[in-house]
């Protein structure tokens, strides 16, 4: 679709075709065809998921100087585009704060909000935002922060090694793993979803990598604090990608959010319990919205 600025977005419609509106919005770096229940699951949870190319990845145009606030205009656009007046969120990695920011701006709009092993803002008060956190990505953020053009070039170099070798990087991200998450990604099935999209995030090249980790840096553009719709955070004990600090951190300043920290779980543990969140965002009695447990 062509959004109001004409840009392209690629997006891709799955699931119960009169089911709730859900979206899935893609880690960093990550596409529309990344980790997601079957067919036959989303069936059953009644749920048409809606998943989309973030601005610079896979299909969609790049975006330069994109905020994280952005995420909520193009969101918008791809509801209006599809004829979709009310949906549901959720975010998994790179992809929490653009689905808080949903939260945050289109508060008419959201039904509710779920953030997977998210982030937490770069200027969060009181919180050591790279404890716990593995060396590789302290050193991509600490980059941006400090050098535009070496971010450039690391992220170009490993982007290009990425499509003509997607095992390098699931390679790479399994050296800095905890425990739980070596044991998750030793499944065939799901190191081919993940080699299939990053190599579709990244056939373009590393632009929507590069503008997530500098949106990430920056004012993301909204206050958390005004989100008024239910938001429900869950993190893996021992990421080491985003620490679960990050969620506590989130649910202190978000009115109302619920926290699930799962332990002997860690960052692709999200992968396993998106149908469980999916089913909480399209639950309708308030008795359901209660995390099933809490570490």
């Amino acid at each position: 679709m062509t959004t109001p600025d004409g840009r392209t977005l690629t997006v891709e419609v799955s699931g119960d075709s009169a089911g709730t509106t859900v979206f899935l919005l893609h880690g960093t770096p990550g596409s529309r065809n990344g980790p997601k229940p079957r067919g036959s699951v989303l069936y059953r949870l009644g749920v048409k998921l809606v998943t989309y190319d973030r601005p610079g990845y896979g299909g969609s145009t790049r975006q330069f100087n994109r905020t994280v606030a952005d995420a909520a205009a193009d969101i918008g656009a791809v509801a209006d585009a599809l004829g979709f007046d009310r949906f549901a969120v959720v975010g998994r990695s790179g992809g929490g704060p653009h689905a808080l920011a949903c939260a945050a701006l289109l508060p008419d709009r959201l039904i509710r909000t779920a953030v997977l092993v998210g982030i937490a803002p770069s200027d969060a008060t009181g919180l050591d935002w790279f404890d716990g956190m593995a060396d590789d990505n302290v050193r991509e953020y600490s980059t941006a922060d400090n050098d535009f053009d070496i971010l450039i070039e690391r992220l170009r170099v490993r982007a290009e090694r990425t499509v003509s070798d997607p095992e390098s990087l699931i390679e790479l991200l399994r050296t800095q793993m905890a425990e739980p998450d070596r044991y998750v990604t030793d499944s065939l099935a799901l190191r081919r979803m993940l080699a299939e999209t990053y190599t579709e995030a990244l056939r373009h090249g590393p632009g929507g990598w590069i503008d997530d980790v500098l949106a990430f840096r920056k004012d993301w553009g909204f206050d958390l604090a005004t989100i008024s719709s239910p938001v429900r955070l869950w993190h893996g004990a021992d990421d080491t990608f985003s620490p679960a600090s990050h969620a506590r951190w989130l649910a202190s300043r978000i009115p109302g959010a619920e926290v699930q920290v799962q332990r002997n779980a860690a960052h692709f543990g999200a992968i396993s319990v998106l149908p469980e969140i999916l089913a909480w965002l399209t639950a309708s009695q308030p008795d359901q919205l209660q995390p099933s447990s809490a570490g």
